[in-house]
Formats: C-alpha cells, structure tokens, sequence
C-alpha cells in the first residue's frame, strides 16, 4: 500500500519538477566524472586548489630559479611530463618547486614513471644557494621496482616507490608497474607525516621527535642539518633524475 501511495505521488507530481530533479541528478553525475586536472564540487567545497590545471606551469619554477625551466619539462597532453636526458640528474631541466611554500597540508596527484625510471615528491624543502633540494627535504620515492636498481638497495625497500626515501620502506605491492598510473597523497600536519599509494596508507612518521632525529641520525642525511631539523614551511618539490615521468592532476589543501 506505501509503494502504491509513492508511485501515486510521483507520478502525479508536477512534471517541471521530475525535470529539474533529472537535470540536477545529471549535474550531479558530471561533477563526479569530472576529467583529469579539474576539481570536484566537493573538492572544491573542501579546499582542493589545483597545482596544474594540465596546460599552465605558472604555480612552479625552477629550484634555484625564478621561473620556469626552459628546457627538460613540458606541460602536454595534460600533465607535467620530464623529458628524459639519459644522463642522470646530470641532464635536463632540473627540480621544479612550487611558487608558493606549504606548512599543514594534504597533497594528491597521479604519476606514471618510464621503464627503469626513478624521481621523487620532495615536501617542505628549503631553497638554499649551492645546496640540493634534497638536503633539506624528505622524499616520497617514484621508481619502475621492477627495473631500477634502487628497489632492491637500501634496507627493506626504502628506496622503491612509495617510501620515505632510504629511511621507511613503502609496500611493494601497492604500486603500480611502469606505464601505469599510480595515485599518491602525502598528509603532513604539525609534524604527523602519512605516505599512500593507489589508497594504501605505505608509511607514517613524525618529524621532529627523538625517533626521526635517531633514523637520520644512521642514515646519509646525517649531516645536514636542514634535514634533520626540517622546517614546519617549504616547498613542494617535483624530482628530474633524468628519466621519462608524467604528473597529472596535482591538488593541494592547506590543513
């Protein structure tokens, strides 16, 4: 009897009204399919903003420079792709950063690396003449596992996809292989730090504690002081090591 009573209702509702309950179910359903390097209503509603909206460069530059790189990246066909030089870090456009410094903050893009390929996500790092990026600011590893050698150096895997790189091992069977795209986000807030790949939650940390100061403390970043007292502010930092890798669909919310 209720079913035949909400069939009636229904059925004799004004049909303006269906219509326009279609066309916001419609609405509704485009804003869910919303294509690469856009924002959802609700990330927008959250806090998202867009790092790379798939054609500008304009919220990054080089590390170490007041624009962007003039050769070694592209903005094409929707991402961020690094043009391998086949010469290492040697070659190439450099580390690109982002315009803006972040302190609390999640971070979400999507990678694909080349065949035998290696970069890396850098978060709060400090831009300091004649010093890398990478003395002064933690990791998230981007590697082919299958085929870099890095996968298999280290200690237990801190150095293949996903993990703080050469200190906390990520998962191995979270990531994708070569040519795939692979879903990362980074929370960092007040010190927390929480890796996840393709929806893993690989590896979390706390900086600033005795136990990180110790982990550094055994490892190659030892004696650099900006990293082993990393900053509460800095830049995201996007690695060219030379091979083939393809960003896309870079959001960031400010925590």
């Amino acid at each position: 009897m209720v079913a035949l009573v909400a069939m009636f209702v229904v059925s004799c509702a004004p049909r303006g009204e269906q219509n326009k309950e279609k066309l916001e179910q419609k609405d509704e359903a485009v804003v869910q399919e919303a294509g690469p390097n856009t924002l959802t209503q609700a990330e927008f509603d959250e806090g998202w903003a867009l790092l790379f909206d798939g054609q500008s460069t304009g919220n990054w530059r080089g590390y170490g420079l007041d624009s962007f790189p003039s050769k070694g990246w592209v903005a094409e066909e929707g991402t961020l792709h690094i043009l391998g030089s086949g010469k290492g870090e040697a070659g190439g456009g450099g580390d690109i950063i982002t315009v803006k410094k972040y302190g609390n903050f999640e971070l979400s893009l999507e990678w694909k690396v080349s065949e035998g390929g290696n970069s890396g996500i850098f978060y709060l790092a400090q831009e300091k003449p004649d010093q890398p990026i990478w003395k002064s600011a933690p990791e998230m590893q981007i590697l082919d596992n299958a085929k870099h050698p890095d996968a298999k150096l280290g200690v237990n895997g801190n150095r293949a996809a996903g993990s703080l790189y050469d200190l906390i091992p990520g998962k191995f069977e979270a990531v994708k292989p070569a040519g795939e795209w692979n879903h990362i986000k980074i929370m960092v807030y007040k010190g927390t730090v929480v890796h996840w790949m393709n929806g893993q939650n690989v590896l979390e940390y706390h900086l600033w504690t005795d136990d990180w100061k110790k982990m550094v403390g055994n490892s190659k970043f030892k004696d650099y002081d900006d990293f082993v007292n990393t900053a509460q502010e800095g830049y995201i930092g996007l690695q060219d090591h030379g091979d083939d890798v393809w960003f896309r669909n870079i959001k960031i919310r400010e925590l």
